[in-house]
């Protein structure tokens, strides 16, 4: 458990490092420069021979999905949502680990249904203002799909590693940034033609900071905790980051927003987090 609470609190400042210090920088360049500098952390306790040929595919194509897909579509949202409401967003997240985690056991309950719909209308508190904005739309959709990519990843790492447990994770570890990578690096290719953007130190720094701290470290972290907890305990870190990341953006990075509603909205939100977890300790 300490795992992943240590990355709670590293990622608290992820999100208001993207939105603020490196506003503006091209999605697709941040993804592949984060994914090739936390794979470079692991490379050298790469086993892939000894965990076998089949199971190095296999955290590769989780990889692609749980990192590649994930970043692209999570730096995208920053174009259209500050580094609060990316945070706040990632709410959904447990509850998808829960379906997706339901639909692999063939075990679901429609109740969880009634969790996620509780989430929403936390959400549309937060962004009464805004909901016939497309901008929020598409922000808001980015996320989701982030979320869910990131959910799938949690699901299948951990159905992974039980069906062998002989694997070390770091020895497989970097299987999994390599298939993110070549995800993020053909998406960059296709959109930017690799050109790389011009960054000054303080975003030089940043880059480095989440593709080796928050990538390389937290995210081996996060993963190797995954596999020690039960589902139950796995979705409620899901979202500590999102209240400690919050307060973060709001303090540190001086972003603004509605209190009242954001208090409000967070409420019914922990409200359906809280519904979720029982829901799942209960049947575990």
């Amino acid at each position: 458990m300490i795992y992943l609470l240590a990355t709670s609190l590293i990622w608290a400042f992820s999100f208001g490092i993207i939105g603020n210090t490196l506003k503006g920088v091209n999605p697709f360049f941040l993804a592949a420069a984060r994914l090739a500098l936390a794979g470079l952390v692991f490379l050298p306790w790469l086993r892939a021979r000894a965990c076998g040929a089949r199971t190095a595919l296999a955290a590769a194509g989780i990889g692609a999905v749980q990192y590649g897909l994930m970043y692209l579509a999570l730096f995208m949202s920053y174009r259209y949502l500050r580094s609060h409401e990316v945070a706040f967003f990632t709410v959904f997240t447990p509850m998808y680990v829960t379906l997706i985690h339901d639909a692999w056991t063939r075990r679901f309950h429609p109740l969880f249904l009634g969790t996620a719909a509780l989430a929403v209308a936390g959400t549309a508190i937060v962004k009464w203002g805004e909901l016939q904005s497309e901008r929020f739309w598409l922000g808001f959709g980015l996320m989701q799909a982030s979320n869910l990519c990131f959910a799938f990843g949690q699901v299948a790492y951990r159905r992974l590693r039980r069906s062998g447990p002989e694997i070390r994770d770091r020895e497989i570890f970097a299987a999994l940034y390599a298939g993110g990578l070549v995800v993020a690096f053909a998406a960059w290719m296709g959109r930017a033609g690799g050109a790389a953007p011009a960054l000054d130190g303080r975003a030089a720094a940043a880059v480095l900071y989440l593709g080796v701290v928050a990538s390389g470290v937290a995210f081996f972290l996060w993963n190797v905790g995954a596999t020690r907890v039960n589902a139950g305990a796995l979705a409620i870190f899901n979202n500590l980051k999102i209240p400690l990341a919050v307060a973060v953006s709001l303090i540190v990075f001086d972003e603004r927003t509605s209190l009242p509603k954001l208090l409000i909205g967070g409420a019914l939100c922990l409200a359906a987090l809280a519904i979720n977890e029982a829901l799942v300790r209960d049947r575990d």
